[in-house]
């Protein structure tokens, strides 16, 4: 692409966007050349990128050619084709939800839309519940308040697949941003009846699922547990503390300042739970409340992550792995000892999450699959499942970064059962005087010490990217070890490996049952890097992974941008 002359093209052409054209007026080379060098990359993922002016950049334009290309896809593949929408807090997020529908309805496309923001499994679930075609959400997840996206699901409620993604994308690579467009107004759609909002029911059917995800069945417990909540400025206040009162959480402070939806996240400028610079406002308030759980939603409120108190009275934060675990020890506990385990019981992880989750499962009875990055791929074993009709089998799923799902009523993570869940398995303890962090103990005792660490490295623009596949060339070349660790062999996943789509992903196994896994982030300009390591105790294992790590970081002659490390 002529980023120069693309630049003058929508210089013309999007005259009517004011911001749009004064983003344009101000740019010099270098940003002109970063906004228009490509178009934005559309894949199992949909669209995520900054919120401006370009071809590589989200706005009117960009959302509208996407849902023109979806549309047209949908037109070919459904005799009826309809799309639930949903959108979130980040800015612009309404606007391009409305920009979306009005396209659809344009072209004939019956619509859904959430009235007010929601969270992403609920479109998800609207899919499914309302029988659409396909479902959009618009959203950029944890990312900064510079990002947005545009998420598509399937008639399952599960994220595209790789082939459906590139049959949408080849419709997009036919259209002319500006000329091929249809475009309809939103309010006049609303009039006639080609837009539709979603009804209440939807989500308080949605609420009732959540609700029947309890594994306590009818045992007593404490539910009067002190719980600070924070939302991240997201979409997770409402329906987060809605089903935790109806279960009967009702001692819940939730965090003022990042209570109701602002995109600009004033006081996480990076809302994602994953990070302790996000959860530092929430354990403020914990520590004034004295609270016994402090547990905050991303801004989409697909992820939950969590802080207990440690045996001096400190908070602590939990990994996503942490979490994870003890979510399926205790899931798989209470199934078990009320007889509640299905036929053929399963658990799906990721590749790059914890394995000693698999030999928790392996110890309650549970077969696991092993799946690439991306929840999308937990979603669609559970579909495989529902074909099978086994979606019962399906007990428990998780990624390390945060994402739990304990039903198949979604094909996506829930940050809502998340939150309930772990309040859930928090009372159960407590109740008998036990807490997570004596129970995560417990595990270790009984499966080993396992350290599992990311490290993120950020290459920006059109040199960054050409940056990271480079490296990936290089990590490919002949590694023989890292730090004191022989690499035992080598799975590349870009050809498609144990039946799983082609990815960039590299997974070095290393001597005494040590990983690490490389692979391009799909969704911002980052390479990510999982370090699991298992040892005999904390000490050695974080000296091991220092050393595994240092040695990778050879091929990368870059800052580290965070480090997500578990106690």
């Amino acid at each position: 692409m002529d980023y120069r002359k693309e630049y003058e093209r929508w210089m013309k052409q999007a005259a009517m966007d004011e911001d749009i054209v004064e983003e344009l007026r101000s740019m010099d080379d270098a940003k002109m050349e970063d906004a228009f060098y490509r178009d934005l990359a559309f894949g199992t993922g949909g669209l995520r990128g900054v919120i401006g002016a370009g071809t590589n950049r989200i706005n009117i334009y960009t959302i509208a050619k996407a849902s023109q290309g979806l549309a047209d896809y949908l037109k070919k593949n459904f005799e009826e084709p309809s799309v639930a929408i949903g959108y979130d807090s980040r800015i612009k997020s309404d606007v391009f939800a409305r920009t979306a529908a009005g396209v659809f309805a344009a072209n004939g496309v019956r619509v859904s839309i959430w009235p007010v923001l929601m969270p992403v499994p609920t479109v998800s679930f609207a899919a499914r519940y309302l029988h659409t075609s396909a479902g959009v959400m618009i959203t950029a997840s944890h990312n900064p308040s510079k990002y947005n996206g545009y998420k598509v699901y399937g008639p399952d409620g599960c994220q595209i697949t790789v082939e459906a993604a590139d049959n949408i994308l080849k419709e997009i690579e036919k259209l002319d941003i500006f000329a091929d467009v249809r475009n309809s107004d939103f309010e006049t759609g609303i009039a006639n009846g080609s837009i539709q909002y979603i009804q209440d029911e939807v989500f308080t059917a949605f609420i009732e699922q959540v609700k029947s995800q309890s594994v306590l069945f009818g045992e007593e417990v404490d539910k009067n547990i002190a719980i600070v909540y924070s939302p991240l400025n997201g979409s997770g206040l409402k329906p987060v503390t809605r089903t935790l009162k109806e279960m009967g959480y009702t001692n819940i402070t939730v965090v003022r300042e990042q209570e109701q939806p602002d995109g600009r996240f004033p006081t996480c400028p990076y809302p994602n739970p994953e990070i302790k610079e996000a959860m530092a406002l929430g354990i403020e308030y914990a520590k004034r409340c004295n609270a016994d759980l402090m547990l905050a939603t991303d801004p989409d409120c697909d992820r939950v992550g969590i802080a207990v108190k440690n045996h001096v009275g400190e908070y602590e934060l939990l990994t996503g792995n942490q979490t994870g675990m003890l979510l399926l020890d205790y899931i798989c506990s209470q199934r078990q000892k009320h007889h509640k385990m299905p036929a053929d019981p399963v658990m799906v992880k990721t590749i790059v999450t914890m394995d000693m989750a698999q030999q928790i499962a392996e110890h309650y009875g549970l077969r696991t699959i092993n799946v690439l990055t991306g929840f999308k791929f937990i979603g669609e074993q559970i579909g495989k499942l529902e074909e099978q009709k086994k979606a019962d089998s399906y007990v428990f799923g998780f990624e390390e970064s945060y994402g739990y799902l304990t039903g198949s009523y979604v094909r996506d993570k829930d940050g809502v059962n998340g939150a309930c869940m772990i309040c859930e398995m928090f009372s159960y303890y407590a109740t008998k005087g036990i807490g997570l962090l004596d129970k995560l103990d417990e595990l270790y005792r009984m499966y080993g010490y396992c350290l599992n660490t990311l490290h993120s490295y950020e290459f920006d623009g059109s040199v960054g990217f050409v940056k990271m596949q480079k490296i990936m060339k290089a990590f490919r070349g002949d590694v023989e070890k890292f730090g004191n660790k022989k690499v035992l062999k080598l799975l590349d996943y870009a050809a498609g490996l144990d039946g799983l789509p082609k990815s960039d992903v590299l997974k070095f196994l290393l001597e005494d049952n040590c990983s690490i896994v490389i692979r391009p982030s799909g969704t911002e300009p980052k390479l990510k890097m999982y370090i699991s390591v298992s040892a005999e105790d904390k000490e050695i294992a974080e000296k091991t992974e220092e050393e595994i790590c240092r040695s990778a970081e050879e091929y990368l002659h870059v800052p580290k941008m965070d480090i997500r490390n578990p106690r």
